[in-house]
């Protein structure tokens, strides 16, 4: 009997990718591969890109040549790139990385099993095209297998907004919604394999619009309370959002849909409508505080998060400290922060870039108080009781760690029969990153 062939995957960037990542590894499957986490020991290697980061492109071609070895030793091993990254340089890894049997695109990885079979044929194999079948459509089924307690589900994909900054609507396309049927069967499926908490995926997820089995454009709040309707579905979570896709309607959700969960990750990147207009975001400082009240008013309990970018072309300190006073007004419970990096191919590339010196000022001083804020929220918990879901076995001998419905990260002294479970815990300490509890139960 012919043993199983290999499959090491790296995933870089965000949950899509690691969703994408998944999907890649099934379509794999039916070609006989199975997942290992160790790269010495596969026969084909693949590299799940982000072009997000600054210097991506650079990190990937490091990537592949700590390679090279491995391939010297294994002249059959396969690597393959794929991702954003292989969608916005194409051809040029091949030429850069001889080692490089594939490249796909991220609209094009239902075509990996033909495409591998070139590489075993001797060719090499590129695709980086934006199909018109529905990669969704091709995949074959998930695999019955057990599934942990979370999953990732994506349901729109690619992004209209061309924000000056943002490589996306180049690399992923245009945006696009899964219909609503396919997206409700997919979750039907990861909740009887033991998923109990789906977070919904897109670049800009708010934004989906698919179609529904009645006919009609279904919007990411109907979605979100049909989903509510699946027995055994516990916890409903959705990431990234756009300001100006918060509905009304999926507003209303985050107050009566219970299994929606009371976090919500809302980027607004700058505080500056100056800066805002020069990103093309197409919406206001004052604009999206309003907004943050209606969610507020809505969910008086969620925890907001954000994405901000310092640094970016044309800003000043007088913008910046735009920035640090509408953090100050929000008040965030999680955030991400970032220097500007020129993104080629997009507009603020070509525009004179902020010193560096001055964006790692500004980083550190948004970074200070964005951790202020967090450590607030996560002080405010204590006390508190709140249902964590328990993912994994906690690094010390007896501890359980998990998700609270705010996402905090909470530890817990508890034994393994309730991995899979949620359960009311009792916060009695915070920490830097995470939470301590005990079982309420």
């Amino acid at each position: 009997m012919t043993s199983a062939k290999k499959l090491f995957i790296k995933t870089y960037g965000c949950q899509m990718n690691v969703y994408d990542s998944e999907r890649m590894a099934e379509a794999l499957g039916g070609q006989g591969y199975v997942a290992t986490d160790r790269p010495d020991e596969a026969d084909m290697i693949l590299l799940n890109t982000c072009h997000i980061r600054e210097k991506a492109a650079e990190k990937v071609y490091s990537e592949l040549g700590r390679l090279k070895g491995l391939k010297a030793a294994n002249p059959d091993l396969k690597i393959g790139v794929a991702g954003c990254v292989a969608q916005a340089e194409g051809q040029e890894i091949m030429r850069r990385q001889p080692l490089v049997d594939l490249v796909v695109g991220p609209q094009s990885y239902h075509r990996l099993p033909e495409l591998e079979a070139r590489t075993r044929a001797g060719e090499t194999a590129l695709d980086t095209d934006f199909p018109e079948e529905d990669k969704f459509d091709r995949l074959a089924g998930r695999p019955k297998a057990k599934r942990g307690p979370s999953a990732f589900l994506t349901v729109q994909e690619g992004c209209d907004k061309f924000c000056a900054f943002c490589v996306v609507p180049y690399t992923r396309g245009a945006e696009a919604s899964r219909p609503a049927a396919r997206v409700l069967a997919e979750a039907r499926d990861l909740v009887e394999r033991g998923v109990v908490e789906i977070t919904l995926l897109g670049q800009n997820v708010n934004a989906y619009h698919g179609e529904g089995p009645d006919g009609r454009d279904w919007g990411l709040a109907r979605l979100i309370r049909e989903l509510a309707e699946i027995e055994g579905l516990k916890r409903i979570r959705f990431t990234t959002s756009h300001p100006n896709d918060m509905e009304d309607d999926l507003i209303a959700a985050h107050g009566d849909c219970d299994k929606l969960m009371p976090y919500l990750h809302l980027p607004v990147q700058s505080g500056s409508d100056r800066i805002l207009k020069a990103m093309n975001r197409k919406h206001t400082a004052e604009s999206y505080l309003r907004l943050v009240e209606r969610i507020r008013a809505a969910r008086p309990d969620v925890l907001l998060s954000g994405d901000f970018i310092v640094g970016f072309p044309g800003e000043t300190e007088a913008d910046f400290e735009d920035t640090m006073a509408l953090v100050r007004a929000v008040g965030y419970g999680q955030a991400y922060s970032f220097k500007y990096s020129p993104r080629p191919g997009t507009p603020a590339a070509e525009r004179g870039q902020v010193d560096e010196a001055a964006k790692d000022d500004r980083l550190q001083r948004l970074q200070a108080l964005l951790n202020a804020q967090q450590q607030a929220e996560q002080a405010a918990m204590v006390g508190r009781t709140v249902g964590v879901l328990f993912e994994k076995a906690g690094r010390m001998a007896g501890q359980l760690a998990g998700k609270s419905d705010h996402l905090h990260a909470v530890h817990v002294a508890a034994e393994g029969e309730w991995l899979g479970r949620i359960a009311p815990v009792r916060i009695v300490e915070s920490a830097p990153n995470s939470l301590h509890g005990e079982l309420a139960a």
